[in-house]
């Protein structure tokens, strides 16, 4: 037997081409249901971890996916509701509420509006520098820092919503006060500022420029410019001139998450919304995300269903393959037998080859899985939770 592995290897090395297509064919067809379900499987796990963490939101009445998504993921918001909305769920004294304004992108990151609770209920720690203080400050996520190349100190002018609006909101230049350490979530590649500076960058507040002849407020705040574009710029001279007009129970958010005292709490404030025509509604975002997840194992079964006559035909070329390779090998195997080896000499040299290549495609697969296992969490922080 060793002799026939011996062979069979000298054998598969003269003909590297097609013993390595061989391998690599059946490497890939063994890994590829495999690491799709480790990544289905480390997918469930972070977004199921995310989910669990927030007790419940609060939102605008619609679709409930929409609404985990915004306030966990900071993916666009549908909708948005009204800051009074916070008010009346701390008015019940049943549980804490906490506003999320994700609204706006910044070089293509989130920009979300917090409140100084949501840092310590996320357990977000910082890096380097301070959390935001005053009015146009912000603190990065350790990935959007990375991104931006920003460090405390530097600025960072929001992105307008419409660059063709000339009469439009101009950017504000945002001062950037702290990093965050990773945690491997989506806050990591945010940019956070507080509630206030996102009412400011959607134009719901504004200052004015003292003149300093006058001695008085002037008209509303003339935007600064730098490098041809022009932003508003908040500095301590103009600070105490930003104001807001109007309601500010009207001043809108993506969501509130409610973090209630005991069950007790949160089955009485859940009761508070069932009303079907309200404009609000609570949901529970293990309970979406469940849901999700379901839809996605779905998703995987289809994959499974596509993969398995994909694999049963890969399998039926490689016998295609090595029939083909025997009819070629007709002369070597005449002369193994007038050398005078029997039929189950070329049988065994045979099984030989197909044993050391499924061995070498199993061990390629094991590789490739094992890849696929330390890339997987960065995979789904980019391509599903991001």
């Amino acid at each position: 037997m060793q002799h026939d592995f011996y062979l069979a290897w000298r054998y598969l090395r003269h003909n590297k081409a097609r013993s390595l297509i061989l391998i690599v064919c059946l490497g890939v067809i063994i890994a590829l249901p495999l690491a799709l379900h480790r990544v289905l499987d480390e997918a469930e796990r972070r977004m199921s971890a995310r989910a669990e963490a927030t007790p419940l939101l609060v939102g605008a009445r619609g679709s409930a996916a929409d609404l985990v998504l915004n306030a966990l993921y900071f993916t666009e918001s549908p909708a948005f509701i009204g800051m009074g909305e916070v008010d009346r769920i701390a008015a019940t004294g049943w549980a804490d509420p906490l506003p999320v304004y994700a609204r706006f992108r910044v070089r293509g990151l989130p920009l979300v509006g917090v409140t100084m609770d949501y840092f310590e209920f996320r357990d977000l720690a910082l890096a380097e520098g301070d959390l935001p203080a005053l009015l146009g400050d912000c603190v990065l996520g350790a990935e959007a820092g990375r991104r931006l190349r920003l460090a405390p100190g530097d600025t960072l002018p929001t992105t307008p919503e419409n660059v063709f609006d000339l009469a439009g909101v101009h950017p504000l230049k945002l001062n950037v006060t702290g990093i965050l350490a990773k945690t491997h979530t989506p806050d990591d590649q945010a940019v956070f500022v507080d509630l206030q500076t996102a009412w400011v960058i959607e134009g719901l507040g504004h200052g004015h420029e003292t003149n300093p002849r006058a001695g008085r407020a002037d008209s509303p705040f003339a935007p600064a410019s730098g490098d041809g574009v022009a932003y508003t710029e908040i500095t301590p001279d103009n600070l105490a001139s930003f104001h807001f007009h109007g309601d500010p129970a009207g001043f809108p958010i993506s969501a509130v998450i409610a973090v209630p005292r005991d069950a007790r709490a949160s089955a009485l404030l859940r009761g508070r919304y069932l009303d079907d025509d309200a404009r609000t509604q609570i949901v529970r975002p293990s309970e979406v995300t469940r849901s999700l997840l379901q839809n996605i194992f779905r998703i995987g079964a289809l994959f499974d269903a596509i993969l398995l006559p994909l694999g049963i035909a890969a399998l039926l070329m490689t016998v295609l393959v090595f029939a083909l390779s025997l009819r070629l090998r007709q002369r070597e195997i005449e002369t193994i037998h007038l050398i005078g080896c029997s039929p189950m000499t070329v049988i065994r040299l045979v099984a030989a080859e197909i044993v050391l290549i499924a061995c070498s495609a199993g061990a390629l697969g094991w590789v490739l899985l094992q890849a696929v296992g330390v890339g997987a969490a960065e995979f789904v922080r980019h391509f599903v939770i991001a």
